[in-house]
């Protein structure tokens, strides 16, 4: 029972954390004058994504590579199909030109990058580092393109709140993401030995579901206030983040070692996922509630194929 209490309570501290986190970063980007596509692709989603960044680097850290892989996969899984889809079932939404012309395809080429690299067993110091200094590049180039844009049609956004409780939020959002997550990896751990349950099949449903709430709220708060472009750019933006920021660090910090026949089922699910929503994007001006229909099918299909797996 404890157990299960510790991981209930890092959740709820994850997602409390999250929360504050997020509200603080995007009031701070929305003054610099950042497109809200990308706010959502770079503040939101690397806040929303912190919950899986420290799972993830205390699973590394505590030798269980296998739940830091099994996370990030889950995660990005979760995001593009039952995420994204229940977002759009709730409420549908238009698609930004560049969503589908820019940061698809590094979503789908990071995916790529991650599953070649993966085939050796290991990802290395070097080569998770080359992970940091692309996603480095590509949130550069973002921020500098969007200003520009911006800065050419629009006034800066006023501010809702004082710079020093944006600030505050930040600094006790990560607090609170910190010790959530060492409480959530520790909690789910246990369970799973405790259960005779592979800490695979934890990392890509329990942990990865856990882990993704704050994209689940944030981006359903989005689609609800009208702001569609910071969900669709939170989710897209987290895929990314996920891949190059949370294996990239993890990996810089602990080098992984993770068979790659494990998780077979669970790339192939990532990448095919990440392919059908190109199409789905591309039909029409605007998701719809049957596209969202057909993600949230995907998932429920690959739970079931993991379910079968064990």
């Amino acid at each position: 029972m404890n157990d299960w209490l510790l991981t209930l309570v890092g959740l709820a501290v994850l997602v409390v954390g999250a929360e504050g986190m997020v509200r603080g970063a995007v009031d701070l980007a929305l003054r610099a004058r950042i497109s809200p596509l990308v706010v959502g692709l770079t503040v939101v989603s690397m806040g929303t994504s912190a919950p899986e960044l420290l799972v993830s680097l205390f699973a590394a850290i505590k030798g269980s590579s296998v739940i830091a892989v099994g996370n990030v996969v889950g995660s990005n899984i979760v995001n593009i199909t039952f995420i994204l889809g229940a977002c759009i079932l709730v409420l549908p939404l238009e698609v930004d030109r560049d969503a589908h012309r820019i940061h698809w395809p590094v979503m789908m080429v990071s995916s790529l990058l991650f599953w070649g690299l993966l085939q050796n067993d290991a990802i290395t110091r070097l080569e998770g580092l080359l992970f940091v200094l692309l996603l480095a590049g590509y949130i550069v180039w973002m921020i500098r393109r969007s200003r520009k844009e911006t800065a050419a049609h629009e006034t800066a956004a006023p501010a809702r709140m004082p710079v020093w409780k944006a600030m505050l939020l930040l600094v006790v959002g990560i607090a609170g993401l910190a010790k959530g997550a060492d409480w959530f990896v520790e909690g789910a751990v246990a369970i799973s030995r405790g259960m005779g349950v592979s800490e695979q099949l934890i990392g890509v449903t329990v942990v990865a579901i856990g882990t993704s709430l704050p994209e689940l709220v944030t981006s359903l708060v989005a689609a609800i206030r009208g702001q569609a472009d910071i969900g669709l750019g939170n989710l897209v933006g987290s895929n990314v983040f996920n891949l190059l920021g949370i294996i990239g660090v993890s990996s810089a910090v602990f080098p992984i070692q993770a068979d790659h026949t494990l998780f077979q089922l669970d790339v192939n699910a990532m990448l095919l996922s990440a392919a059908l929503l190109y199409p789905l994007m591309r039909l029409g001006e605007r998701l719809g509630r049957w596209q969202g229909a057909v993600l949230v099918l995907f998932y429920i299909g690959y739970v079931l194929l993991v379910l079968q797996r064990g």
